[in-house]
């Protein structure tokens, strides 16, 4: 005799939501051209998001530090190339961005 179990949506539903953060904002940083230098979990041409998150984790100013580099750009931090200024990222856009990079583990 089969027993349905009805806590099955909502145990789906809680696991979709609990790995949404780690794509809320890829879409953003797909439209805003970030991933042509940048991926989640690897180096390309810059650091992986990963890597910046672990980089200034417990920085409780990393989030405006990080919404500035991605609209002023920066060199020297991830090694000899330089990152150009995003022009295209609104100041919300660029905040937005750091937080979800911050976020991820």
């Amino acid at each position: 005799m089969s027993r349905s179990f009805p806590f099955a949506p909502f145990v789906l539903a809680t696991a979709l939501l609990a790995s949404a953060p780690a794509w809320a904002d890829q879409a953003l940083a797909t439209a805003k051209a970030c991933m042509a230098c940048h991926t989640v979990d690897r180096k390309v041409i810059g650091p992986a998001f990963k890597d910046v998150a672990a980089r200034y984790a417990g920085n409780k100013d990393a989030a405006s530090f990080l919404a500035q580099k991605i609209l002023k750009g920066g060199s020297g931090v991830w090694g000899p190339v330089p990152m150009p200024a995003n022009t295209q990222v609104s100041d919300a856009e660029a905040r937005k961005l750091a937080t979800w990079v911050l976020g991820l583990k």
